[in-house]
């Protein structure tokens, strides 16, 4: 099944704390001059215009990014300037944000001379404008399934590691294929920084992931879970990260962060975090 299209959701409160974690682990990891080579397996069209048909149909942006971006004078931490940044440099004046970067496209924005960053998508169309987007971009594009793409690239030329594992979820197989490519990039590669999204969903099946997680030989593994404090009674109530080998004080300052826009005037959002898996 190729029916995801990221378009319709771009934006919304899991997209806020994917690319919240994303960015802050980016950032500290560049606290060192060494090169880090960047992986996102599951990439998408790079770039969503948030005034598009697709992304007004469901209008989850309201919900997330657009209330992430009014409320962010009150937004203490410097943890919170690298994302704002990102968001102005594709949006124009200090209104409403018409565009909103993918995760390929947060990725290049902090990249430096030795980084690179190999995007893979499968998706036909996705692929497609991905490549037109990534062409003046030095990022490489790799229209083939992620998570067996990955495998094939490990270990990089580049001493260090990021990867962003962030499948649709529309098959229900793929809790478990993660699980699997998680336990064998790891052992590929011990030393990476591996983020992995998941659904919080009305179903439960996001514990098959954790648990297959869990079970496996895979280490220190930190995971944040935001819940919508008013959520549907179907379908995604929440979000999830797993975080395998975070920089040193992720943990805290994700916790920060995530606080900071959790009230009903921000998101609207309650958070659990913890040690899945320990050292």
């Amino acid at each position: 099944m190729l029916s995801y299209l990221h378009a319709f959701h771009a934006g919304n409160f899991a997209d806020v704390q994917k690319h919240t974690a994303l960015t802050l682990a980016l950032s500290m990891m560049q606290a060192k001059p060494s090169a880090i080579a960047c992986f996102d397996t599951h990439a998408g069209s790079a770039i969503y215009d948030l005034e598009s048909e697709r992304a007004r149909k469901t209008a989850e942006a309201d919900a997330g990014v657009q209330k992430l971006w009014a409320c962010r004078s009150g937004l203490h931490s410097e943890d919170w300037q690298p994302v704002m940044e990102v968001l102005s440099r594709f949006n124009a004046g200090e209104g409403r944000l018409t565009v909103y970067p993918g995760s390929p496209a947060w990725f290049r924005q902090f990249l430096r001379p030795g980084d690179s960053l190999t995007a893979f998508e499968l998706h036909p169309t996705e692929s497609s404008q991905l490549a037109g987007w990534a062409a003046e971009q030095r990022v490489r594009v790799m229209h083939e399934d992620g998570l067996k793409g990955l495998l094939r690239q490990l270990p990089p030329a580049q001493p260090r590691l990021m990867v962003l594992i962030d499948p649709s979820y529309e098959i229900k197989s793929e809790y478990l294929d993660v699980a699997k490519t998680l336990q064998k990039a790891w052992q590929k590669c011990r030393h990476g920084v591996y983020l992995v999204w998941y659904p919080v969903l009305t179903s439960g099946l996001q514990a098959t992931l954790k648990q297959a997680v869990i079970d496996s030989s895979v280490r220190k593994v930190w995971c944040s879970e935001v819940h919508l404090k008013t959520p549907p009674e179907r379908g995604m109530t929440g979000s999830g990260m797993l975080v395998v080998n975070p920089p040193w004080g992720f943990d805290d300052r994700l916790t920060d962060m995530i606080e900071q826009i959790s009230g009903q005037q921000a998101l609207g959002l309650s958070h659990e975090h913890g040690w899945l898996v320990p050292e």
